[in-house]
């Protein structure tokens, strides 16, 4: 059978490498990862290489002609951006179109959102999408709710540290009173879904929803409390408290705050509001926004669970966030 012909532009971040993992253990594809000139040789690129991974230097707001030739060939396009370099695929969706790309993955990953109004992550997705749309260019968007990543909480014997970034808040929070129904997933099944999800006819111009578990936060404290035999001090924001903090971060980044941290947290409390208070990323919501879920499409496919995931935490087995 005929290897299809992928490229993925952010092969080197989380969610990239996931793909990338996943791409290259299906052995069903010829993979191309795009990556700036000043980065085709550092390490990360020489471990894609060694994997059957052709890496090619190019600059995505450069000259289009150069990015159409890049892409040449090309059947599938996954984008794993992240939210600092979304705006370059306004240029790579276009030079997809001049080449021919039969399927476009813009980077998303996350949540399910309204289109707009409520995360500005979100409200940047959505111009993508429009555009990707005027182009007529054929696209998949995939979601996959809080990664379990996210839930990982500070324990007072310290277990955990190792895989708590400095840009997480140090809190254990918890979106209004907890009990909300939210979508989440393990951040190693992402690529195998998407293995699936590209050579599915029935995602093509949709939007899917793959994900692994739906629960509340509070079911995941009472878990990981039971499992570490530890207490979690959790910190509880109700709407009110939310929507005073981001309303607050709005403000200073409308003022010229535009350090990482500042960012960063706007953007999780944005996601708490969401998913903790209206309760948007849901199946449920999901399907009435007109996506497809995973798990009708594939309900053979065996997600890693998250008593999995927090058994190796507690380990000290699970691998730390951008660690190589």
């Amino acid at each position: 059978m005929a290897k299809t012909f992928v490229t993925i532009v952010g092969a080197t971040g989380e969610t990239g490498r996931s793909v990338a993992d996943a791409l290259v253990e299906s052995g069903s594809f010829e993979i191309t990862a795009l990556a700036r000139p000043s980065s085709v040789n550092n390490k990360k690129y020489d471990a894609l290489r060694a994997r059957g991974i052709k890496v090619v230097g190019i600059e995505l707001a450069g000259p289009e002609n150069d990015l159409v030739a890049a892409l040449s060939g090309t059947e599938v396009l996954i984008s794993n951006l992240p939210h600092a370099a979304f705006a370059d695929q306004i240029p790579l969706a276009k030079a997809a179109k001049k080449a021919g790309v039969k399927r476009f993955v813009p980077s998303e990953f996350a949540l399910v959102l309204p289109p707009r109004g409520v995360h500005l992550l979100q409200d940047t997705k959505t111009e993508i999408l429009e555009t990707i749309q005027l182009l007529h260019l054929p696209y998949t968007i995939i979601n996959v709710g809080w990664w379990f990543m996210a839930f990982v909480p500070s324990l007072a014997s310290g277990r955990t540290d190792y895989l708590r970034p400095s840009t997480m808040p140090k809190e254990n929070f918890v979106p209004g009173d907890g009990e909300a129904a939210t979508s989440m997933t393990d951040g190693r099944d992402i690529g195998r879904y998407v293995v699936r999800i590209i050579q599915d006819p029935r995602t093509l111009n949709k939007k899917v929803l793959a994900t692994g578990l739906v629960t509340s936060v509070s079911d995941l404290y009472k878990q990981m409390e039971e499992m570490s035999g530890e207490k979690i001090e959790k910190v509880y924001l109700p709407a009110e408290e939310l929507e005073s903090q981001i309303l607050q971060l709005r403000d200073l980044v409308a003022q010229g705050k535009h350090d990482a941290q500042t960012h960063m947290m706007l953007y999780w409390l944005q996601y708490m509001l969401s998913s903790g208070v209206r309760q948007d990323n849901t199946p449920e919501y999901a399907k009435y926004l007109g996506y497809v879920l995973a798990s009708d499409l594939y309900p053979d496919f065996k997600p890693t669970t998250f008593q999995q995931f927090f058994r190796e935490v507690l380990d000290g087995k699970a691998r730390a966030p951008y660690s190589s």
